[in-house]
């Protein structure tokens, strides 16, 4: 071996890193094929580029593009009515005149108003509860496929992961049928009537069942990556499933579920689908409100800036209150240990 490599070397030939392993009968590691090749880790590069001056100006430039739009619109919503209608957003710092009353228009309850305030509390009452429940019940579930065995339990877990591909367009109808009419065959009655046409429950109980595939899918992965030594030590000293979830799996579970919260707050503050076809006209979150600010042809655009805003205000607020916990609950259960 040892006459070899030089003569390989010598003819431009790079030796081989896995010969002298096997004649050992260790194998190298990554770190010592990636340097026998002549180069370095994809990640390693890529993060040394984004450290240095350069890389730290392109983050910068990335960053400053893509709130550019947002900013414009901030300073559309602080516009007079003729202002936003004739020029750009950018000439405010021109000519400036900004004035509140694209936001008191909206806020207000006057009649002919948006009475945009009372959407907002109808995306709270909707938002909150529904989050709160599918995260919980998700957690319950994710617990119950990692650490409990029971019959049919992988299978189980297979079905709930098939309906992440479901499309939710295809199961509004009939969920929708199933809430204000019940299911019945002939005079049986398999689902009851449960009166919920046009209320908040409606939107509540759709967002659990659309969102809790989701839900159990990630905190069912994240639980299972948890050290089996502690939750085995609970079990052998007496302490029930729900101890162990409660005392336990809950406390060292807090990244994930304050990431999926973020997440699912997202999507149900945001959507517009369900609320507008579950709430009736009264009980709509904000976003759908928002479709009808705008007038039919866009002329009430200076409300429609102002009204975008009132609805961001409470999303940013989660996000910043719980980001912390976000790349850590994305980070977690990468790596076992």
């Amino acid at each position: 071996m040892s006459t070899v490599e030089p003569a390989r070397v010598e003819h431009g030939v790079q030796p081989d890193p896995v010969e002298p392993a096997l004649a050992t009968g260790r194998l190298p590691d990554d770190a010592t094929v990636v340097a026998a090749m002549g180069g370095e880790p994809i990640g390693r590069s890529v993060s040394a580029t984004l450290s240095s001056r350069r890389g730290r100006y392109l983050v910068i430039a990335l960053v400053l593009l893509w709130t550019i739009p947002t900013f414009g619109l901030l300073v559309s919503s602080v516009r007079p009515e003729k202002e936003v209608k004739t020029s750009g957003w950018w000439e405010a710092f021109i000519r400036p005149k900004f004035t509140l009353a694209n936001y008191e228009a909206v806020l207000s309850s006057s009649p002919g108003s948006a009475n945009l305030a009372h959407f907002f509390f109808n995306s709270m009452k909707i938002t909150i509860p529904a989050v709160i429940l599918s995260v919980g019940i998700g957690a319950m579930a994710g617990y119950a496929f990692a650490w409990m065995k029971f019959k049919g339990r992988d299978w189980l877990f297979v079905a709930v992961v098939a309906m992440l591909v479901v499309p939710l367009q295809m199961a509004l109808v009939p969920l929708l049928r199933l809430i204000t009419g019940g299911a019945h065959i002939g005079s049986v009655t398999i689902f009851p009537y449960l009166h919920l046409n046009n209320s908040v429950a409606a939107i509540w109980v759709a967002h659990i069942c659309f969102g809790l595939p989701f839900c159990i899918f990630i905190l069912k992965n994240f639980m299972s990556s948890l050290p089996r030594d502690v939750i085995e030590a609970a079990r052998v000293d007496g302490a029930g499933h729900l101890t162990v979830f409660g005392r336990l799996v809950l406390p060292l579970s807090v990244p994930a579920l304050a990431s999926l919260a973020i997440f699912q707050f997202m999507f149900i503050w945001n959507d517009l689908l369900i609320g507008l076809i579950y709430g009736g006209s009264k009980n709509k979150p904000i976003i759908a409100k928002l479709v009808e600010v705008g007038g039919t042809f866009g002329q009430s655009w200076h409300l429609l800036t102002a009204s975008a805003f009132v609805s961001m205000v409470v999303p940013l607020i989660v996000f910043f209150a719980l980001q912390r916990y976000f790349v850590r609950g994305l980070l977690a259960g990468a790596v076992k240990g």
